[in-house]
């Protein structure tokens, strides 16, 4: 039965990935008495509070960049190698590692703020008990809260006709622990999770076909800054397939089948391994009891108002449960926040217009506001300037050339709409354009702040000059 010290909590937090772990530390913060319910454990059976997917393949692509860098860049710096081995097990026990390390982090702060942190399946039974069910055992017991709050995140979509077996066909989590460089690899899904594993084993020497379903190369991207990307991933070496429909995928002695179907037909491919990367939905089967009456909506996302309250009294739903937002861990980080807050009289609404979003690939690709595409739609009047990277000295002295930075601004206020970046370190460049946006600043005002040089953050900067027609650095590239 799982361990509890008490059977009454001001809170229970269902959940421990950004937004459950954030809610329940704010919450203890504000004095209220606090549970965390956990059922995740990583490779060694080992109890986790870490939702590893986008940490573990950050660590993966470091290390694939690093081996790429190894064998196709240094030696213009000078730097020579021969005889360069490929050893996965420590790549992989670095990965693992540091997610250890991170979770005994925040493991620490659970001790630190006296919250109890429980390992068990959880259910919601009603709007004030939560049933806890025992891993090993399947023992049953209850507790009870003032309030509850849902976090028990998203998991991997599946298909109908593909069976994953984790050992030839993957999922995107257990892809972080392919143990041997596939020399052919498909990946289905050429979204952000399919992305980000291509950029790590293409790196690492897998041959990678990624089969998009969509006609239209990342849609929700600002069109000019998607195009960039296909360009340069296509040109990395990544085959990508769009509008393909993945029919079969069957398992032989040594290979994958996989039959797919296009504009132009049907076809097959043959591979050594594959990874379903179609996406995430809400990991709500079996997290409310009948008999609670939780509202899901027809795909399985709880129905929340504006301030992430269910239709229970008391019970609060955050981070990829919700449609308030993307599915961003920050974004579930400041909704656990503010509904901690919220509760104790609190009130610090979250601007769901002006969260950034991020692909960490090589290069990266980062984004906050408006696209031209959705504001030409609208017949807004504005003015666009994009700056490539391949005139920023910096980038330029690191040789990390691919990219540009966009912005756009109202024709009449100048007020900034949005800001689209893709190059190197984009998912840091972001946060300037996030306070921007914050403060609902001009291209007049990035344009006046003094930016160190040689950075990268110049070249927002040089973008908001060309914006005010002012652009000097190498402005013979430019079409003011």
């Amino acid at each position: 039965m799982p361990t509890i010290s008490k059977d009454y909590y001001d809170v229970i937090v269902v959940g421990t990935g950004p937004a459950g772990f954030a809610c329940a530390v704010r919450c203890a913060q504000l004095g209220l008495n606090t549970a965390c319910i956990n059922n995740r454990q990583d490779a060694n059976n080992k109890d986790t509070h870490l939702n590893t997917g986008s940490i573990g393949t950050m660590a993966l692509l470091e290390s694939a960049k690093k081996y790429h860098s190894l064998i196709h860049e240094f030696a213009q710096h000078g730097i020579l190698a021969n005889d360069i081995i490929l050893d996965m097990s420590v790549m992989l026990h670095r990965k693992d590692k540091i997610l250890a390390e991170i979770g005994d982090k925040m493991i620490d702060l659970f001790n630190k703020h006296n919250i109890d942190h429980i390992h068990a399946k959880a259910r919601l039974l009603s709007s004030q008990q939560v049933e806890l069910i025992a891993d090993n055992t399947g023992l049953k017991s209850v507790i009870n809260a003032k309030y509850i709050i849902l976090a028990s995140g998203s998991e991997s979509i599946t298909l109908p006709n593909i069976y994953i077996d984790n050992e030839f066909i993957f999922d995107a989590k257990a892809a972080l622990n392919i143990n041997q460089v596939p020399k052919k690899l498909a990946i289905i899904g050429a979204g952000v999770m399919g992305l980000e594993l291509a950029n790590i084993w293409s790196r690492l020497g897998a041959e990678t076909i990624l089969l998009e379903a969509q006609e239209n190369f990342l849609s929700v991207l600002d069109h000019e800054i998607s195009g960039i990307a296909f360009s340069t991933f296509q040109n990395q070496g990544l085959d990508l397939r769009l509008g393909a429909r993945v029919i079969s995928a069957k398992k032989g002695n040594k290979y994958i089948n996989i039959e797919y179907q296009d504009q132009e037909g049907t076809h097959t491919l043959k591979v050594d391994k594959m990874i379903v990367a179609c996406g995430t939905r809400p990991n709500t089967a079996n997290l409310a009891a009948p008999e609670a009456n939780l509202l899901l909506d027809q795909d399985g996302y709880v129905y929340v108002d504006n301030n992430c309250r269910t239709n229970l009294p008391g019970v609060y739903a955050v981070g990829d449960l919700t449609l308030l937002g993307p599915m961003l861990a920050h974004k579930g980080i400041e909704e656990g926040v503010f509904v901690a807050d919220f509760i104790a009289g609190i009130n610090n609404p979250i601007n769901y217009e002006i969260l950034p979003s991020v692909i960490y690939t090589e290069p990266e690709i980062a984004w906050v506001g408006q696209t031209e595409q959705a504001l030409r739609s609208t017949g807004e009047p504005i003015n666009i300037a994009s700056y490539p990277l391949n005139s920023n000295i910096r980038a330029i002295a690191v040789d990390k050339r691919e990219g540009v930075v966009k912005i756009i601004a109202h024709a009449y206020t100048d007020k900034i709409l949005g800001i689209h970046i893709i190059g190197n370190h984009a998912s840091e460049l972001i946060a300037e354009a996030v306070l921007a946006l914050e403060f609902s600043a001009s291209s007049e005002d990035i344009a006046r702040t003094i930016h160190a040089r040689p950075t990268l953050s110049e070249s927002l900067h040089d973008a908001a000059l060309i914006l005010k027609n002012r652009a000097w650095n190498f402005p013979e590239q430019f079409n003011t």
